[in-house]
């Protein structure tokens, strides 16, 4: 589970966050590459090519899409704080 208390810097406000890679849990982004490739409209890497949430998903299909996101990621560095 990504931990709220270290999203990357670059997120934008919402409930929908991405890990900074520096979490000592091992929950952090890897730049693996798999949100920002499969929901580009969500998702996008910084200059190290860790992800961040550049865009708060709206519609269901929206959601859904980042939710599938989060399921993928090898690290669990995706959340969602529900609001």
């Amino acid at each position: 589970m990504s931990n709220p208390k270290n999203k990357h810097q670059q997120n934008i406000p919402g409930p929908w966050y991405t890990t900074h890679p520096d979490d000592e849990d091992g929950e952090g982004c890897i730049a693996c590459n798999v949100c920002y490739s499969g929901a580009p409209d969500f998702f996008a890497e910084d200059d190290q090519g860790n992800a961040y949430v550049k865009k708060q998903p709206v519609t269901d299909e929206d959601k859904a899409l980042c939710q599938e996101q989060m399921d993928c990621c090898p690290v669990g560095s995706i959340g969602n704080n529900g609001q």
